[in-house]
């Protein structure tokens, strides 16, 4: 399956500065694997030391949280879009 991925500015260096990029995979641990295939050492920004999402790292399938969705086995259907937003904090 073929997605689109939303890079966050502060990601955008492991993408040549590419706001969105392609990538395969039936799920999402997939996907992820196929960024950190076509850009080296995105996958250890948004997964932790045990391969899981980071907990300040908010990642989309279309419209839907993936934390509610299955995680890393979320689906993701072809010509889906999925967006990966860093939480932001302030006060």
């Amino acid at each position: 399956m073929s997605v689109k991925v939303r890079i966050p500015t502060i990601l955008r260096t492991y993408t040549g500065g590419q706001a969105e990029v392609p990538a395969e995979g039936a799920v999402l641990s997939e996907v992820i694997a196929s960024l950190e295939q076509n850009h080296p050492g995105i996958a250890a920004r948004v997964l932790d030391d045990q391969g899981k999402l980071r907990r300040f790292v908010n990642v989309y399938v279309n419209d839907d949280d993936v934390r509610f969705e299955g995680g890393l086995d979320a689906v993701t259907p072809d010509g889906a879009g999925v967006s990966i937003i860093p939480a932001v904090a302030g006060g």
